[in-house]
């Protein structure tokens, strides 16, 4: 199979995976439809009112007549524009309602996946399919589908009664069908093709402008704005290009088909008015043929225009359906294990991993490793030894790929991920506040938690005065990320959170990294409440948290280099004797 057609098959199963969504609401599309059959029927209808009217009443010269077929022709108007109003009402419905539905199945499937996936693709491009490629889509579905299949019908029944009314007038037009077609054809796949490209070119940009404004301080710090205006308007024009060889293509189809059909009207205008000059057919008769045949024409170039749209339809479906499809590399089994009480034992034997961009070096190499409940165990070693990453494995946001880790004696590969989970209290490097009020940020970890709750939980990480400080108290909202807030001061809102989620084993990521010396003391004392008859794990490199530690792993490369308390490592790891001198060093220098 070549691979233009198996792009064709895998866009038509796209198109036939987003029609899916449309199943729910058939008595909606029912009425659709319906309402689509009438007002098409009632447009053609319009040419008879418009032949009894030439017919009946202008050249009968009776005003009774007249009268009559003009009240005709305006019920007939009246009753379209009832017809129209419900058609319209219920396409775009159909379209909001099925769109709704696609944004929160691809939602709730990209909220599940491994964090892997969002390593290997940018979150802000998948941001932008699930707004510009979903904008489309709603376009196309609420409007794009019922005008081609309006113009469809149009067309279609145009053609009966141009038939009806002059056969030999009729033979004229059809003549220029195939000619129409083969350009359609001939475009379209240019048109698709380009439509894709134009999108990608979108998203790109769409991606770029959030990773700048994102990080906005660091671009204008470093004045960096000159060269990211460069990059953006380089991206900008690549899309423009595409957006302007896909417009050239598409007007050039849109263009063949007007001079086609319309140079077949007005051949058959002139063959016609021979005919009524010379008594063959009415003026009436004449003047229906030409509206059937302006119906017939416009219903052609519309539908043609359409095709593109269904195309880069098509094109947006692809990618959306792409997310829609991409696996879950990290599940909870099929029948998984019940999990006994937890007390914090943790049992890691011979764990092999390495990061699929990187599948040749090893970031957890042979590791065997117990953790006695209720122990503090400090994990140290230089930057990129394996720390985090084991922090990863244990929340299962990766599967190693050999050996194992036991809680309470059970792999983890055999919990579920929610109940493996809510074992485990986060506390990262790198503070994560979303935008909202405070208190909605501390319950992150336990929505039911109530304000006494949140408040002693604040109290502990030695976070409520300040927040006190704030206008609106607990209710104060916060700016993307905790925009606002100073380095500290998010660091003590994400331990106030890890002390409300009451997790048994607490996971500490330099959880102190951010705070000033008189913080750190007062938190610190927190931590030593927060630790008792818990399992802790703590990546740090400040002396005070390795030297309070139960025990000390030192990891280098990803190897267990050695193990024990401050004082034994002090005499037995070279390393970390070379760790702890050049924090000493540092120390003396503050």
């Amino acid at each position: 199979m070549t691979d233009s057609s198996k792009n064709t098959q895998t866009r038509w199963q796209s198109i036939k995976k987003a029609a899916q969504f449309i199943a729910p609401y058939r008595r909606q599309v029912v009425y659709s439809l319906l309402a689509l059959l009438f007002t098409a029927t009632i447009t053609l209808s319009i040419g008879q009112g418009i032949r009894l009217m030439i017919d009946q009443g202008f050249a009968t010269q009776s005003k009774e007549l007249l009268s009559q077929y003009v009240g005709i022709f305006l019920l007939l108007v009246i009753a379209l524009a009832v017809g129209t109003f419900t058609r319209y009402y219920w396409v775009t419905w159909l379209g909001e309602r099925v769109i709704a539905d696609i944004r929160s199945k691809v939602f709730n499937h990209l909220i599940h996946l491994h964090p892997g996936f969002f390593e290997e693709n940018r979150s802000l491009e998948i941001q932008s399919r699930l707004t510009a490629d979903m904008t489309l889509l709603q376009t196309v579905i609420g409007s794009s589908v019922s005008f081609a299949l309006r113009n469809l019908i149009m067309m279609v029944g145009g053609i009966v009664w141009l038939f009806i009314t002059n056969a030999k007038l009729t033979a004229l037009v059809t003549i220029c069908v195939p000619l129409v077609v083969v350009p359609i054809l001939i475009y379209g796949r240019r048109v698709r093709h380009l439509s894709r490209q134009s999108q990608d070119k979108i998203a790109a940009v769409g991606a770029y402008v959030g990773e700048v404004l994102g990080q906005i301080k660091t671009v204008q710090a470093y004045n960096h704005q000159s060269i990211d205006q460069r990059t953006f308007h380089t991206q900008v024009e690549e899309a423009f290009a595409v957006a302007k060889q896909r417009t050239l293509q598409r007007s050039l189809l849109i263009t063949l088909v007007i001079l086609l059909v319309m140079g077949a009207v007005g051949l058959m205008l002139w063959v016609g008015g021979i005919d009524v000059i010379e008594g063959r057919i009415s003026a009436g008769e004449l003047a229906a043929f030409v509206f059937y045949s302006v119906i017939v024409g416009s219903a052609v170039a519309s539908i043609s225009e359409v095709i593109g749209e269904l195309q880069r339809a098509a094109g947006a479906a692809e990618r959306t359906m792409e997310l829609l499809q991409a696996p879950n590399l990290i599940q909870s089994p099929e029948k998984s294990h019940p999990l006994p009480s937890v007390s914090g034992n943790i049992a890691i034997d011979q764990l092999c991993f390495a990061y699929s961009s990187r599948p040749d070096v090893l970031a957890i190499d042979n590791l065997t490793l117990t953790i006695r409940a209720g122990e503090t165990l400090a994990l140290v070693g230089p930057s990129g030894a394996g720390k985090s990453t084991l922090f990863d494995l244990l929340l299962r946001f990766f599967d190693s790929q050999s050996g194992s880790i036991k809680l309470e004696g059970i792999d983890i590969r055999q919990l579920d991920l929610f109940a493996l989970r809510r074992c485990f209290a986060l506390v990262s490097q790198t503070p994560a506040l979303f935008y909202g009020t405070i208190g909605d940020n501390l319950r992150y970890a336990r929505p039911d938690a109530s304000d006494a709750d949140v408040q002693a939980a604040a109290e502990a990480a030695y976070a409520h005065e300040f927040i006190c400080q704030l206008p609106q108290g607990y209710q104060t909202h916060l700016g993307d990320a905790g925009l606002g807030l100073s380095g500290g001061q998010k660091q003590r809102l994400a331990i106030a959170r890890a002390i409300l989620a009451d997790a048994p084993i607490l996971l500490l990521d330099e959880a102190t990294s951010a705070l000033d010396a008189q913080s750190e003391y007062w938190v610190q004392q927190a931590l030593q409440q927060l630790m008792r008859n818990r399992t802790t794990l703590v990546i740090a490199h400040r002396l005070a948290t390795v030297q309070s530690a139960d025990r000390i792993a030192v990891l280098d490369h990803g190897r267990l280099d050695a193990i024990g308390t401050h004082a034994q490592l002090l005499q037995s790891s070279p390393l970390y004797a070379r760790l702890a001198a050049l924090q000493f060093q540092s120390l003396v220098i503050d």
